[in-house]
Formats: structure tokens, C-alpha cells, sequence
């Protein structure tokens, strides 16, 4: 049989192709807490809006949205999850539960994450401009290629451009839309605009992230570099 006629699944290219895309998935779940943490930051709004649409009582619904926050950070460290994920949600519910109750506006609850996301926007174009696209900074070290994709793999740092390219201006669009209903709507529809602008954004663009980066070349890892450069030192020293 020539290797024309070999199935598909004995290829070597195509594992190796098979074993970048699960290596990306699983960095990218690590990197944004998957699906389960995209639900996780938007519930604790939707209970906000909906307690608040029923009964016209900030504290109430501020103190509803923080509990199931920090009962979902409890049951993420329950699970032994990364502490990031159990406890990012329950600070962002937090301050902005907060900012809700001492300002008087319910409103105000949504201000502190649509400032993150207006900032995070930003910071995905401008580092992108410079040369230092962020999302390579963030899932560098998770591939274990720190900054080598920029210098040494070209390939990957194309990829990461476009894919913070992506997440920025996806972003500005989700900011474009919120800023005028907190400005001149009221809260129960800034309230639901926002939990329904929650997961799409997110999905899209760590889809198109992985698109961009199941396409690169795989990354460097510089920490197995690093251990057979040692490994090679020490056997140098033996044979002195």
C-alpha cells in the first residue's frame, strides 16, 4: 500500500496538526477560563438586572449578584481551579456592587467592567502597534515560548497581532455599543444589553484566536531548550 492509500489518521503532519489545535485549546481555556468562566462573568449581571427590574432596590440586588459571585469563586476553589479564575469574577462583582451602593446609580454597577473592557480594547491595539501584541504576552508563557514567538517565530507573532487585532476591536464594538446606554439609557436596559453582549463577544473572539493560531507555526519551547542546553553543559563537565 503505497502512502497515498494510508487513512488520514496515520499521517504524521496531520497528529502533529491535531496536536497544535488540542495544545491551543487547552491554553486557551487555561488563558480566559473557558466557557464555564465566560457564564461565570455574566450571571452575576444577569441576577443584578433582574433582581433590580423586579424590585427597584440597588442594595438588594448588589448583594444578590455579589453572594453568587463569591458562591461561584468558593465551589472554583472547591474544584482546586487556578485562583485566578475563582477569585477575578468575585473582586470585578465586588467593586462594582460597591460603586452601585455608594453612588446611589444602578448604573454604576456595570461602570467598573465596562471600564476594564474600554482599557483592555485599548491595550489589545496599542500593544499590537508596538510590536507587542498582547495576547502573545498573555498565552506566551502558557505555551511555555515566552517571548520567543516575537523574534524567533515570526510566523506565531503574525498570528498573535491578528488575533489581538480581533479581541480590540471586537471590544471597542462591545464599548461602542454600552457607553451611550449608560450615558442616556436607563439601567434595566443597560442591564440587559450588557449580559446579553456578555458571552457572544468573548466567543467570537477567542474563536478567531484560534483560528489565527491553529494556522501558526508551533510555538518554541524555550524551557526545553533550556534543560537540554543544562543537560548538555553537565556532560561536558563529566567528560572534562
Amino acid at each position: 500500500m503505497s502512502s497515498l492509500d494510508k487513512p488520514m489518521d496515520h499521517q504524521p503532519g496531520r497528529h502533529r496538526d491535531e496536536g497544535s489545535r488540542s495544545a491551543t485549546e487547552a491554553a486557551l481555556f487555561e488563558a480566559f477560563g473557558g466557557v464555564r468562566g465566560m457564564v461565570e462573568t455574566t450571571v452575576p449581571g444577569l441576577v443584578f438586572v433582574a433582581v433590580f427590574t423586579v424590585g427597584r432596590n440597588i442594595h438588594t440586588a448588589a448583594v444578590a449578584a455579589l453572594a453568587l459571585s463569591l458562591l461561584l469563586g468558593v465551589a472554583r476553589l472547591v474544584r482546586k481551579d487556578t485562583l485566578k479564575h475563582a477569585f477575578g469574577g468575585v473582586f470585578g462583582v465586588a467593586f462594582g456592587a460597591v460603586f452601585a451602593m455608594m453612588s446611589g446609580d444602578a448604573k454604576n454597577f456595570y461602570l467598573p467592567g465596562m471600564l476594564y473592557t474600554l482599557g483592555l480594547a485599548i491595550a489589545y491595539i496599542v500593544t499590537s502597534l508596538a510590536g507587542y501584541p498582547l495576547l502573545g504576552l498573555i498565552l506566551g508563557p502558557i505555551f511555555k515560548e515566552n517571548l520567543s514567538w516575537r523574534t524567533r517565530n515570526p510566523g506565531r507573532k503574525r498570528a498573535y497581532t491578528k488575533a489581538s487585532w480581533a479581541w480590540g476591536l471586537i471590544l471597542l464594538a462591545k464599548s461602542a455599543i454600552l457607553f451611550p446606554l449608560y450615558w442616556w439609557g436607563d439601567a434595566t436596559q443597560l442591564g440587559w444589553v450588557k449580559v446579553a453582549l456578555g458571552i457572544p463577544p468573548m466567543l467570537l473572539s477567542v474563536y478567531l484566536t484560534w483560528i489565527f493560531l491553529a494556522k501558526a507555526p508551533p510555538p518554541i519551547d524555550v524551557f526545553a531548550e533550556m534543560e537540554a542546553e543544562e543537560a548538555r553543559r553537565a556532560e561536558r563537565e563529566k567528560a572534562v
